[in-house]
């Protein structure tokens, strides 16, 4: 059987594949992307149908290219977002093969580069880009037995209200992902029940600007490191209806029950922690924050930006913040399905290096693995704050690009070096 051989191998053809071959392109790397499904297939396959971005087409998009649908300052949906990637893969003419899966890749022994074995055959190359991102395999927790009678699905598998049983519904998770499926649901009749751990909850817009531009001026998506306890802090934001910001007494007031954070399940009951208060008081503080820097940034730079005092204003406590639900029998309250919110982990099983930290994680600086030849992209935190988000992973792939190619000018060179000393 033949070896294909080729210099760079991009796994993954998502956002972060097509930036990372946009960039290979402009430093002169032969390089080829394999993704198994369709060039972003997780916007198209594993999001509800719904679903809009959560930034602004203005921020959230490649320099080389606009959304041609939605407006600056519009929020594209799912499928405008995947067919975006799979138009500027065309326009670059990226060298991205479909339908293959990446099953294993492994260190040549003796000699320089790696083996990878995958659906349609062997493929050896000198590096290995895992351009793969941070949401590979959905964390359901452990916690409500497959065997209780209860539908149970993660956030990823979701599509619409009619695809659930009749009945109420438990959300678990408030952030982005969440909260707008929980919302979704609640608007279309059903009983909703929304678990809300630890939040980060940023204005949609303030005095007529985003909180994309927010973060931008006060220099927020450009942090290096997060801050103690922040790394994973779930953000409530949303584009939906045009976008709005995420008002959590406002949800209750329009019928759905908030609960803290789950904690444990025996014999059909559900029990929460008494944490709600406070996570909505640190989600409130975070907003405040915000704004109150906003204010500072105006006021420093004398910027026309028009006052907005109804940001801050704070709606009276809903029972269901007062009085907390501590435990929740699912059977008594109707409870028809269970939507995990939690996230996801990482699966880097395939690749067969020294890369990786005692929990699988990564050990990388700014996406260039210990291991040489191995690089990462679309992490989070990558470089900084923006690094998983659309615009951030395309200046990180230029990064990645550059480290490659100056590794194959020292290897070039070496080569070079070798023949004259044969000549000789």
């Amino acid at each position: 059987m033949s070896v294909e051989k080729i210099d760079t191998l991009v796994v993954g053809g998502g956002q972060a594949g097509v930036a990372m071959s946009e960039h290979l392109s402009k430093c002169a790397v032969p390089h080829l992307v394999l993704e198994r499904g369709r060039i972003a297939e997780r916007w198209r396959s594993q999001r509800w149908d719904s679903l809009v971005a959560n930034g602004p087409a203005w921020h959230d998009r490649f320099p080389g290219m606009e959304f041609p649908v939605t407006g600056p300052d519009g929020f594209p949906s799912k499928e405008e977002v995947a067919d975006y990637f799979a138009a500027y893969a065309r326009q670059i003419n990226a060298p991205i093969r479909c339908g293959v899966e990446v099953k294993l890749v492994q260190r040549n022994v003796g000699r320089p580069g790696f083996r990878v074995e995958t659906s349609d055959g062997v493929i050896e190359a000198n590096s290995i880009v895992a351009a793969t991102g941070p949401f590979q395999i959905p964390v359901i927790p452990a916690l409500v037995p497959g065997d209780a009678g209860i539908p149970q699905i993660h956030s990823s598998a979701y599509r619409n209200p009619g695809q659930l049983p009749k009945g109420a519904v438990l959300v678990v998770g408030a952030g982005s992902s969440g909260v707008q499926i929980a919302d979704e649901l609640q608007r279309s009749g059903r009983r909703v029940y929304l678990s809300v751990g630890p939040h980060d909850r940023p204005p949609r817009a303030y005095r007529g600007r985003d909180f994309c531009w927010w973060l931008g001026v006060l220099g927020k998506w450009d942090l290096e490191t997060p801050g103690p306890g922040t790394e994973h802090v779930t953000i409530a934001v949303s584009g939906a209806r045009g976008g709005e910001t995420i008002d959590f007494r406002r949800l209750a007031a329009q019928g759905l029950t908030l609960v803290g954070m789950t904690k444990t399940y025996q014999d059909g009951v559900l029990t929460f922690a008494p944490d709600l208060a406070k996570n909505i008081a640190r989600g409130d503080a975070n907003l405040m924050s915000l704004l109150d820097e906003a204010d500072a940034y105006v006021a420093r730079n004398g910027l026309d930006l028009a006052e907005e005092p109804t940001a801050r204003r704070i709606d009276p406590d809903p029972d269901c913040l007062t009085n907390p639900i501590g435990e929740l029998d699912l059977a008594g309250a109707g409870i028809a399905a269970i939507i995990w919110a939690t996230g996801f982990a990482v699966d880097y099983s395939w690749l067969k290096v020294d890369a990786f930290d005692e929990k699988g994680r990564p050990r990388h600086q700014r996406g260039v693995s210990i291991e040489p030849g191995i690089y990462f992209l679309g992490l989070p935190w990558q470089s900084r704050r923006g690094s998983s988000f659309i615009w951030g992973v395309w200046h990180d792939a230029k990064h990645v690009a550059d480290r490659i190619s100056t590794q194959r000018k020292y290897l070039a060179y070496h080569a070079a070096a070798q023949r004259e000393t044969v000549d000789a």
